[in-house]
């Protein structure tokens, strides 16, 4: 069991991290690593403005068309400088390959999403914008699979020393069934409770590690204290301290609407990461 299949998502800003951590998470899978071009889903006010005079709705079009070639052109280059071979029938390492013409709308990557083991993107930046995190929620609540977000830097390795920011909810719970392939290849796993943190009633830490021997994974518990942070504070300094290279966490176990308002872990992984994370809902 592994995570064999893996999706990037291009869009137009730097994407050197996400691609590096998809092909480190690749390497270690022998995974199949494919990339389309995100499209914008705004074709509809492009035209309203063309109508009143403004952009031209071909030039648009144009520029779409435009944006989509050279992000498949750098996916592909960075692949061939990479050593990684295009997929076939018979390729039995990681190997990639290109959507063409994937469909508007950031909602594409929920739906395309379902087919693959996990889908790789950008942590929100200075750069990005609220489409982008549109992308990442359709990601999380839609395909069914989790998002890797990765890093503003790309790791050296990922997924050796994991920590799971356990706080007993069923998204968490998710989360780390869906993260078993690489739990069960990790040489260390760490169960993080951040004691007085948001969490809900359910299993402790120890059933939790119980749960993870029976399939093969061995984990050590940890529990901080929040001494004046917040729960997403304290997760991603424990997380330094460990120097994981790997945070798995569930995502909006309170709801989205009241973590825009009152801020909330995942507003603040989302946000502040410095190492990959698993998210997943």
């Amino acid at each position: 069991m592994s995570m064999k299949t893996i999706l990037v998502p291009m869009e137009n800003h730097d994407m050197r991290s996400a691609l590096e951590t998809a092909l480190r998470l690749g390497r270690r899978n022998n995974s199949y690593i494919e990339g389309f071009a995100l499209r914008w889903q705004d074709i509809e006010l492009v035209a309203g403005i063309d109508a009143m005079g403004g952009i031209a709705l071909d030039t648009f079009k144009e520029e779409v068309e435009e944006k989509a070639k050279k992000a498949k052109q750098i996916f592909e280059i960075f692949m061939q400088e990479h050593g990684v071979p295009r997929s076939s029938e018979t390729t039995e390492s990681v190997s990639f390959g290109w959507l063409d013409h994937a469909a508007e709308g950031e909602g594409f990557i929920g739906n395309y999403g379902r087919v693959f083991d996990v889908t790789v993107m950008s942590r929100r930046d200075a750069k990005t914008g609220p489409m982008h995190d549109r992308a990442i929620e359709s990601g999380l609540f839609e395909s069914g699979r989790p998002i890797l977000l990765s890093p503003p830097s790309p790791p050296s390795q990922i997924a050796t020393n994991v920590l799971i920011a356990w706080n007993c909810s069923t998204e968490q719970a998710r989360a780390t069934a869906l993260a078993m392939p690489l739990l069960q290849k990790a040489d260390r796993v760490t169960i993080l409770t951040v004691i007085g943190g948001t969490g809900v009633p359910g299993p402790s830490a120890e059933q939790l590690i119980r749960y993870l021997r029976c399939n093969g994974v061995v984990a050590e518990s940890m529990r901080v204290e929040l001494d004046g942070r917040s729960t997403g504070e304290a997760i991603l300094a424990s997380a330094q301290s460990l120097g994981c290279d790997l945070l798995i966490k569930g995502a909006y176990t309170q709801s989205r609407l009241r973590q825009w308002i009152f801020g909330g872990a995942t507003q603040h992984v989302l946000a502040n990461a410095a190492l990959p994370v698993l998210l997943a809902n």
